[in-house]
């Protein structure tokens, strides 16, 4: 496990999430304490989904809080590893998305895709989805660069570096179970982006905006190629870097299993910001299950690849010795 301090990559990286999480919280503060500050409608915030749901997102916030101080701290570099990894799965998936399309929805349509006539009113979106761009740029590099001095050897070693796996069959059958699911639910995604109309609720059909349209294409997207990531790195062949599979495949599941959850907490409570129904929630729940095991799946294969580091010695012989030898050496000597 890596000791190193905090380097000004890090630190900054980290302070930005932290800013960027200020207006939000304290929005969230102010709505559970029955400020109506940006609501039209000050029922709205007093009806007991949304006072869960604010309470839930707070939650949320608080957790990406302590961990981007956890960043920039040695006490964090000794936190279990599943406190660190299972959030951040989470919370990059679900920031991700918002960081790669909200730009591009505002240089298109600008501010008025906020005005939506709702009870909310269009500043609040505003400021809520710039502090969502600016923790997830913040989270991500933060946790790339402290992940890089905790785990190095995801970093350094390649593909097809060898190690014992005991899953490996499991892993493959996920893998690939989870490709013909996501070939699924990314074509049906990526046919409602371009226009399509099948499959959605009568009140939904001419309704779509353009940011909803780019989501749609994007995450039907982000679900094809992750599940592609994951068997690149289950079949773990070739000398491409390790990490990089590796991060398209954590991004996509990540970002399936947390909108998927989302999608679903929504369906089951309720309330105004209840989704359609229909095709629409069948889609969200595959989405969750899929994006789930793969996640278990990534979980495993990542387990077993931290021993990696027992042969890193071998991975660049002496000259003048084999260096398949060396590495079938180790391979054995762990068997």
């Amino acid at each position: 496990m890596g000791t190193q301090r905090a380097g000004i990559g890090r630190i900054t990286a980290a302070l930005v999430a932290v800013a960027s999480m200020l207006p939000y919280l304290t929005l969230k503060v102010l709505w559970l304490t029955g400020h109506p500050i940006g609501v039209t409608d000050p029922n709205v915030m007093n009806d007991p989904t949304m006072v869960g749901m604010n309470a839930m997102t707070f939650g949320m916030d608080v957790v990406g809080f302590v961990l981007a101080v956890a960043f920039t701290s040695q006490w964090g570099m000794r936190l279990p590893s599943w406190l660190v990894l299972l959030p951040l799965w989470v919370g990059t998936g679900l920031l991700g998305v918002v960081v790669a399309t909200m730009p591009i929805a505002l240089l298109v349509e600008g501010i008025s895709m906020f005005a939506t006539g709702g009870p909310i009113e269009p500043w609040v979106y505003m400021m809520v989805y710039g502090g969502f761009i600016g923790q997830g740029v913040g989270l991500m590099a933060a946790f790339v660069l402290y992940a890089r001095d905790r785990w190095p050897v995801a970093f350094t070693t390649a593909l097809g570096h060898p190690f014992v796996s005991r899953t490996r069959a499991f892993q493959t059958v996920v893998a690939r179970g989870a490709l013909l699911v996501g070939a699924v639910i990314g074509a049906t995604r990526l046919y409602w982006a371009f226009g399509g109309t099948a499959g959605l609720p009568t009140e939904a059909v001419g309704k779509a905006s353009f940011i909803g349209a780019f989501q749609d294409g994007f995450k039907g997207l982000a679900v094809i190629v992750g599940a592609i990531a994951l068997i690149v790195l289950v079949r773990a062949r070739g000398r491409r870097p390790f990490w990089q599979p590796l991060i398209v495949a954590w991004f996509a599941s990540g970002s399936m299993f947390g909108w998927g959850l989302y999608a679903m907490i929504l369906v089951a409570v309720g309330g105004p910001l209840g989704p359609v129904r229909g095709t629409v929630t069948l889609v969200e729940l595959f989405t969750l299950l899929t994006g789930l095991v793969m996640g278990m799946s990534g979980a495993f294969l990542l387990t077993e690849r931290s021993r990696v580091g027992d042969v890193q010695a071998v991975q660049e012989p002496l000259e003048g010795e084999d260096r398949e030898g060396d590495r079938q050496a180790a391979y054995h000597g762990h068997r």
